[in-house]
């Protein structure tokens, strides 16, 4: 077959319109956040996309090299469906999740930016338009280390420490002094925060029970909390798929007079019929996260109403073309979306973008250990929270750039790629 008239690919010439693709740029922020990976995708218009996706992330550069980029080069940034497509279904024949879709997303979201910055406007309005004038946000207690390692070393998901004593150390401070953390929140203006409290009882019993003494223990800084504060903060409650099916059960039983606004990845998300009778059992309020991948995944969870709240990392599952359709296909199902952000500024942004075009959107998540500490290391633009909201990016495409000192050829994994 002609690779110019391969599926989904632009005929040659390309039309008038047309943004070619000149060159595509990777690194690897090693003393920042050693699991991320940046990405720049230029054009001959003199616009450059940014994007991101995090985990594994000299594969997911390597992917974009040395196979994607063949795609890519050359041909025109604003047939975003176009490439999306052809990408996914290449990917598709030897199994698109993983660090495929991660390459996919970061694609995704840079040629979006440029289609933004080529229109002037910014995503949203181009994805319908504002259905909000300002976005909900909470607040996931975090540290400034976590997923952070200056010496470059890359840590393992859901394996968090608590942290250590000092500013924005909410990790730490919920465990040890959780009244005068839920005050300091609600003085900033958030409404509500989620933490990971059961990361540590589950390493020591591998997930598979927990105490009744344990369990009082764990939830006790919430306990308090709600003591103090009664329904003036709302909270949700992340196990990180570390437990099987019985400790989930007496974890939910523990929780339901807390009232938490939803459980979260107490199970893992590789087993439907057992997520469905989790969430039949519990009787709590489940939200289905960023562990699956992709539309197919969660349409079967929301076919089989597994979910109270669907969870999109938009550089995890596709990019903003596949998030988008998945926060549609939720809303069908009469379930809201929340958007994922614990792993890098873009992916915060384009999680921004969705919640401002999509009316199923409820939440963004942020963590503030993050952005008021090393996403002014990546990105150039502050990301304002007052009362609970952050507004909605005003600049065109996704409403920031990269540092572009992050692109030093002799540092951080630099790649390039250029059309010839």
């Amino acid at each position: 077959m002609n690779p110019n008239h391969a599926p989904y690919l632009p005929a040659t010439p390309l039309p008038s319109e047309a943004v070619r693709i000149t060159a595509i740029e990777t690194s690897i922020p090693s003393d920042i956040m050693p699991g991320l990976m940046l990405l720049r995708i230029h054009t001959d218009a003199g616009i450059i996309g940014h994007g991101e996706t995090y985990y594994a992330p000299h594969a997911v550069a390597a992917l974009i090299h040395d196979w994607m980029g063949r795609r890519l080069l050359g041909q025109d940034a604003l047939a975003i469906e176009s490439h999306w497509r052809f990408l996914y279904e290449r990917c598709a024949n030897f199994g698109v999740r993983g660090a495929e879709l991660r390459a996919i997303s970061a694609i995704d979201l840079a040629l979006w930016d440029i289609l933004g910055q080529y229109a002037k406007l910014p995503i949203y309005r181009l994805l319908g338009g504002p259905v909000r004038s300002q976005i909900a946000v909470y607040n996931s207690c975090g540290n400034p280390s976590y997923g952070r390692n200056p010496h470059g070393e890359q840590g393992w998901p859901g394996y968090g420490t608590i942290g250590q004593p000092g500013h924005l150390q909410d990790s730490y401070k919920l465990f040890h002094a959780p009244e005068e953390l839920a005050a300091e929140l609600l003085e900033a203006g958030y409404t509500a925060f989620k933490t990971w409290l059961f990361d540590g009882v589950a390493h020591q019993n591998g997930g598979m029970r927990i105490g009744l003494g344990e369990l009082e223990e764990t939830l006790r800084p919430l306990t308090r909390v709600r003591e103090r504060f009664g329904n003036q903060i709302e909270f949700m409650v992340d196990g990180h798929g570390f437990f099987m099916l019985p400790a989930a059960l007496r974890i939910a039983e523990g929780l339901r007079p807390l009232q938490p606004l939803w459980l979260e990845d107490i199970l893992k998300t590789d087993n439907l019929e057992t997520l469905v009778d989790f969430r039949r059992q519990s009787r709590m309020p489940i939200s289905i996260s960023e562990m699956l991948l992709a539309r197919a995944d969660f349409a079967q969870i929301l076919a089989h109403s597994g979910a109270d709240y669907v969870m999109i990392d938009p550089t995890w599952a596709g990019g903003i073309s596949e998030s988008l359709r998945i926060a549609h296909l939720a809303q069908t199902y009469n379930i809201p979306v929340t958007l994922h952000d614990c792993t890098g500024p873009l992916t915060l942004f384009a999680g921004l973008h969705i919640n401002a075009a999509v009316a199923g959107c409820c939440f963004q998540e942020t963590v503030r250990a993050h952005i008021h500490t090393f996403y002014s290391d990546l990105i150039d633009t502050p990301v304002p929270i007052q009362n609970g909201y952050t507004p909605l990016p005003t600049k065109p495409g996704i409403g920031t750039r990269l540092n572009p000192d992050l692109f030093q050829s002799d540092r951080y994994h630099y790649r390039i790629s250029h059309f010839v």
